[in-house]
């Protein structure tokens, strides 16, 4: 379980074939207090440590995971947001977030207003019912508000984010432009109110 709240930046330092896709991530992390088989959320993904070493550690990434992430990502040279499972009395400063990626989304908009940026994603049909203004969304796996929802025709929705500087500034959004892929996990809560509705209506 994590919380969206983004605690450093990651670089691919290496990437082979193992069966899996076998990634070395360099961080800041004291990899002492790491155990071998923790979770550590990669700008949305939630995978697991199963090699570590001072300042870096890697992850096994499998086909499922490729296929449901954003286009790219896991490219030797790429940066990704990194956050450490939560603890139990640690302070829940975002949302609640499992690590599960539900659709990959893409930018379509970035506006500067005063200091910060408004971004425009569009997001695909089979999430866009748990959008809302004022909802929670993770996008890379920051923890963000939703602002703005215009729904299309084809079902699908382009929510509008506000992103101030300090988040360009300690997440990789600040690199991101349009036409650029990303890794969105609906609000947990948006996922059990519709589920609930669906058993309600059907009963």
């Amino acid at each position: 379980m994590f919380t969206g709240i983004v605690s450093d930046i990651g670089e691919i330092t290496e990437v082979s074939e193992r069966g899996d896709l076998r990634a070395v991530i360099s961080c800041h992390y004291d990899m002492s207090g790491v155990d071998i088989g923790a979770s550590i959320a990669c700008s949305g993904a939630c995978l697991t440590v199963v090699e570590k070493g001072e300042n870096w550690f890697a992850v096994d990434i499998s086909a499922e995971s490729i296929s449901k992430t954003a286009q790219g990502m896991w490219e030797q040279g790429g940066q990704l947001n990194l956050e450490r499972a939560l603890k139990v009395g640690d302070e829940l400063g975002g949302h609640i977030v499992t690590g599960h990626v539900d659709a990959v989304g893409t930018i379509t908009s970035i506006d500067r207003e005063g200091d910060s940026h408004l971004v425009a994603i569009h997001a695909p049909s089979d999430i866009a019912a748990y959008l809302a203004p004022k909802g929670s969304i993770t996008v890379n796996g920051i923890s963000l508000t939703v602002n703005t929802v215009d729904d299309q025709p084809d079902g699908s929705t382009i929510f509008g984010m506000n992103i101030i500087p300090h988040t360009s500034k300690v997440t990789t959004f600040g690199a991101l432009k349009p036409g650029d892929e990303v890794n969105l996990e609906i609000d947990i809560l948006a996922r059990y109110l519709a589920r609930m509705e669906k058993v309600r209506s059907t009963a």
